[in-house]
């Protein structure tokens, strides 16, 4: 396991490399080229730089989120096998800079769903959060409106504006893709990369839904065990792998969470490790990482993790905004940093724990 953080690089970012170098256990950060389109090649030399920038501070790139997917491809328009070679092009340029790990995600139109960036808790930290009832009131463009102003000035990932200032053209084309056509364009899309992938070594690790039912119509396909294990079993390569989010997963409380890990061995490639706070269904708030702050059983989480062999990237997901800081909602420093020192702490005892009971036997 790798000790991670997500970094959006500096000119995007409130966080600095040489403030995550210096968190106890952190060795690498979760990054990507933020200015890029979805559907653009990425450069070499502009992956170089990002490598190049990274090692200087004494940490490495453990993987990218996101090399974000074109909405032809999710779509499966006529321009989807253009978007596709794009994105194969992609993917060799990272491996060629050592980089094989690709978190991505299959949403329409959203990556992610919060109705509040900053809701404030009774000790003063502000966290993000959702109520089923705000989006049940409000269209698509007034919602994307609301988020981009709560945002402290910062381009939310997943919510770019060159490709959400065209929200009402976006769900026009999503009209008539339902659960069923954007499964198969997905199968479409990993087929397509997969003689890449498997030549280069790269993990596909794909994200959940969030939240793990509908939005404003659109379908979700990603949204809990049953879903995740159909996925590998059409593309059952090694490549095809998980991002384990235990808060988008948890969004639905019937999800198991340690469950679903110990149901995909070997094909959780990347891990998401965060809490949250459940009020009834549709309703919740992100919570700090401790299990006793949120609905989470983050031991049982971890422990699902050391016990299923996994070896890759973990991070800190969300963090509530706390002691003043101003940073992109949900991606501030001070929380997440704790998140990880809490991480590290119940890995640690359970590899101490393990290695003690194997020397009793």
């Amino acid at each position: 396991m790798q000790m991670t953080l997500r970094w959006f690089g500096d000119e995007f970012d409130s966080v600095k490399l040489w403030q995550i170098r210096q968190i106890p256990g952190v060795t690498g950060v979760i990054t990507t080229l933020y200015d890029i389109p979805a559907g653009e090649i990425w450069p070499k030399e502009r992956i170089k730089a990002l490598k190049d920038e990274v090692e200087k501070s004494g940490l490495n790139i453990a993987g990218i989120e996101s090399v974000n997917i074109h909405d032809d491809i999710k779509i499966g328009t006529p321009k989807r096998d253009y978007y596709i070679d794009n994105y194969i092009k992609t993917l060799k340029n990272l491996a060629e800079n050592d980089i094989k790990l690709v978190c991505y995600n299959f949403m329409p139109v959203f990556d992610w769903t919060r109705t509040d960036l900053k809701k404030e808790r009774p000790d003063g930290s502000t966290v993000l959060a959702y109520d089923q009832s705000v989006v049940d009131s409000i269209d698509p463009q007034s919602f994307f409106d609301q988020t981009n102003e709560n945002s402290n000035g910062f381009v939310m990932p997943g919510w770019e504006p060159e490709r959400l200032n065209k929200v009402k053209e976006l769900f026009e084309k999503y009209k008539g893709i339902d659960n069923d056509r954007l499964f198969e364009n997905l199968v479409y899309f990993l087929e397509a990369i997969r003689p890449t992938c498997e030549k280069f070594g790269i993990k596909m690790a794909l994200h959940p839904d969030d939240p793990a039912w509908p939005v404003f119509g659109l379908p979700r396909i990603i949204t809990g065990k049953d879903e995740i294990l159909k996925l590998m079993k059409r593309v059952d390569s090694p490549f095809n792998g998980m991002t384990f989010c235990a808060g988008s997963l948890g969004t639905n409380p019937k999800n198991d969470l340690p469950d679903i890990i110990r149901a995909i061995p070997k094909r959780v490639h990347f891990a998401h490790v965060r809490n949250l706070h459940h009020f009834k269904d549709g309703v919740f708030e992100e919570a700090a990482h401790l299990s006793s702050d949120g609905s989470f059983d983050l031991y049982e989480i971890v422990r699902a993790l050391y016990e299923t062999g996994f070896d890759g990237p973990i991070r800190p997901d969300h963090g509530r905004t706390i002691w003043g800081e101003v940073a992109m909602p949900g991606y501030g420093l001070y929380d997440r940093a704790l998140g990880s020192q809490y991480i590290l702490g119940l890995w640690e005892a359970l590899d101490k724990s393990e290695k003690r009971l194997c020397r009793k036997q």
